[in-house]
């Protein structure tokens, strides 16, 4: 069996971002974020998604999206050096935000400097501070974390199927289930559900924060964390981000009932 461990800040933020109804308002800029890696993808490993795991977990994301198939062969032409266009550089920026939370940031970008230059004024403006390399990575882990639509298979039944390929946690991300696991043993955990013909959204690697390493912040506090989090991944040049606070069930619901 799985062993439970509590939400991450990863998952907290996952189901922040659905309640908030984030992630369909903002799915241009969603688009922009999956053609970055799929061409990074297909430019560091080449174009055959079957030979290039990368780029097969940044293909299906974007099917997942509902990214157009003649989007996502530009894409990897771009990467193959069929098609020109920019040339991006993958960057990790690390920080605290209000009340002392980590935070991660991923990055693929064509400009270093404006990128440095709008993470750091986005720590500044949220009362945040953007760290040293190496100032907070260490509270978290590189996990597999793909997501299950609870209204596609009930969780026991989900628990069944993947917790002999690896698996480590089943995590509840409001209208999703979200399988965490090892980074060797992701591919093995896809494979099992493809297998089982059980369908999953997005799917790739991420930062989790260690258990021990986890803040429990207020609601007012919380606030101001999210804010700060909004900020970061508003920008063009984000991927993707990831922080240890952690809230309380209850002083969620209330926190989202003022957002709403």
């Amino acid at each position: 069996m799985c062993e439970e461990l509590p939400m991450s800040g990863h998952s907290k933020w996952s189901t922040i971002k659905r309640k908030k109804g984030a992630i369909d308002a903002k799915r241009g800029k969603i688009f922009t974020k999956i053609i970055r890696e799929i061409t990074v993808a297909a430019r560091d490993g080449g174009g055959d998604e079957n030979a290039n795991v990368r780029l097969r977990s940044a293909v299906q994301n974007a099917k997942a999206a509902n990214m157009p198939l003649s989007t996502i062969e530009r894409a990897i032409k771009r990467g193959t050096g069929e098609e020109e266009g920019a040339v991006y550089e993958e960057g990790l920026f690390e920080g605290y935000g209000p009340g002392g939370v980590a935070i991660i940031v991923e990055t693929l970008t064509d400009n270093r400097n404006r990128t440095v230059s709008e993470v750091r004024h986005a720590f500044t403006k949220q009362n945040g501070n953007l760290g040293e390399s190496g100032s907070v990575a260490w509270m978290f882990e590189q996990k597999g974390v793909l997501e299950v639509a609870k209204e596609n298979i009930p969780e026991d039944d989900l628990m069944i199927a993947v917790m002999d390929v690896g698996a480590e946690d089943i995590q509840d991300g409001d209208e999703v289930h979200e399988v965490v696991a090892p980074v060797g043993d992701f591919e093995a955990v896809k494979k099992a559900l493809e297998d089982g013909g059980i369908e999953f959204g997005q799917a790739s690697l991420a930062w989790m924060p260690k258990s021990e390493n986890m803040l429990e912040v207020q609601e007012d506090q919380a606030q101001k964390i999210i804010r700060l989090l909004e900020a970061l991944e508003d920008l063009d040049d984000v991927q993707k981000v990831y922080s240890n606070f952690d809230i309380q069930e209850d002083a969620l619901r209330q926190l989202m009932a003022q957002e709403s």
